[in-house]
């Protein structure tokens, strides 16, 4: 089962990030959070952690109108809002993968009717933003 829209790019790493950034904000989404798990695999469980799990930030990202018409829908869909962006290169990786979860994974677990309609707007907005990467 495939869950994650996804591209993988050759650009240095913090290259890489600042571009996911930036499509990502030109298709309406806000960075609420970044979380960067190597630093925080270093700081709680030691360097070789850290190593293994090469370079990998989580970006909290959210298009506010989208949210709040998927929770408006169905209070309980915030736990499977398509927020978290993945932008991760292995230790020895040439190159960055971003992948953020399809939100067709929403449609497959609700039950009201207008989730799907948001599903697809979130989802063509993700798959312009890593297009736009590809490019």
């Amino acid at each position: 089962m495939t869950y994650t829209l996804s591209t993988t790019i050759d650009l240095p790493w913090a290259e890489a990030l600042d571009r996911t950034r930036d499509a990502l904000s030109a298709q309406g989404f806000g960075i609420l959070t970044e979380i960067d798990v190597r630093s925080t695999f270093e700081a709680k469980l030691g360097a070789e952690a850290a190593d293994a799990v090469g370079d990998y930030t989580i970006l909290g990202a959210c298009n506010a109108a989208l949210a709040s018409r998927a929770i408006a829908a169905e209070p309980e869909i915030g736990a499977l809002l398509p927020c978290n962006v993945v932008v991760r290169r292995g230790k020895d990786a040439g190159t960055t993968t971003i992948e953020a979860i399809d939100p067709q994974t929403m449609v497959q677990l609700s039950a009201a009717p207008s989730v799907e309609e948001i599903a697809e707007d979130a989802g063509t907005r993700l798959r312009k933003a890593l297009a736009t990467l590809s490019s």
